[in-house]
């Protein structure tokens, strides 16, 4: 069975309640349980933190845990070498969501540090994104 972490980053824990005319109305727990029962054959974890080190911590303890991960670090994105630096030490597949289209909005958040870390990126398509990256995962991965 594969297996995928999903990493969301600062504030994505209010989504359904923050800015929902940029993220949406819907909470990601229940999207997350609607994209569990959809990608049945996927094993997936989900990890959410406000806290840099934390989303490092829990990067590394993904080591030989799992097959892929799907990460959202939200404002980390456009800030954090040292979330970057974790992604591309783990030698694991990651694929980068972005709910929103970060390339239309400010000018700060055109700059990704972790996208050179990842196999692609998926921006704009809404809570979506994770449901195709998790698609490319099942494409991709074989085990043996």
């Amino acid at each position: 069975m594969i297996k995928v972490a999903i990493i969301n980053g600062p504030n994505l824990n209010l989504l359904g309640i923050r800015e929902p005319e940029i993220y949406g109305t819907e909470r990601f727990e229940d999207f997350y349980e609607r994209l569990q029962e959809r990608y049945f054959q996927v094993s997936m974890q989900y990890f959410q933190s406000n806290v840099e080190g934390e989303l490092i911590n829990f990067l590394h303890s993904c080591i030989g845990k799992v097959n892929g991960i799907i990460i959202n670090a939200g404002a980390y994105t456009h800030t954090s070498i040292a979330l970057a630096d974790a992604v591309g030490a783990i030698n694991i597949p990651t694929v980068e969501v972005h709910i929103s289209n970060v390339l239309a909005r400010e000018k700060y958040r055109k700059t990704s540090y972790i996208s050179a870390k990842c196999v692609g990126s998926i921006i704009g398509l809404g809570l979506e994104g994770y449901a195709l990256a998790t698609q490319y995962f099942i494409n991709t991965i074989t085990l043996q």
